[in-house]
């Protein structure tokens, strides 16, 4: 058994930017895009961290470089390419859980929705992806809401 710590930040890309929120794979209407290389979803991005915690090769960075230089943009594609790494060397996923950091968008109304893409994305049953939201009282820039940060610890076996 192993476990690993995922985490990625972004800034929000302006009030006016063009695009919507994505996070965990699940659009969120009327929240300004993350300004990134790619599309941004720093849940995707901390997942992807995690696994790369599990297999010791770091797929954002060159990797994803290399991709969005080749158009490929969805971050989901991203913890494709790590997850083929993870069955390579025989792991199975057991568990999921993640913290988001942030003022907006607001978490709440969309976990469930967020725990189905994950465990979809993974290949995990819904009751083991554990999400879990806070502002942070404000004490930083991401409770303030200029962007999201998120936390994910990975369990395998």
């Amino acid at each position: 058994m192993k476990v690993s710590i995922g985490q990625d930040s972004h800034r929000f890309d302006g009030e006016n930017a063009p695009g919507n929120c994505l996070l965990g794979g699940v659009l969120f209407e009327g929240v300004p895009p993350f300004l990134a290389n790619s599309d941004g979803d720093v849940v995707l991005h901390a997942v992807t961290n995690a696994v790369s915690g599990i297999t010791c090769r770091n797929i954002l960075g060159p990797v994803a470089d290399e991709m969005c230089r080749a158009g490929i943009r969805d971050s989901r594609a991203y913890l494709a390419e790590a997850l083929k790494d993870l069955r390579e060397f025989g792991y199975q996923i057991c568990h999921l859980s993640v913290t988001i950091e942030g003022k907006r968008p607001k978490i709440g109304p969309k976990v469930d929705e967020m725990r189905r893409s994950l465990a979809g994305l993974l290949g995990i049953a819904e009751n083991s992806v554990g999400i879990t939201a806070t502002t942070g009282e404000g004490l930083t820039d991401f409770g303030r809401g200029l962007g999201v940060s998120v936390f994910c610890i990975l369990t395998v076996e």
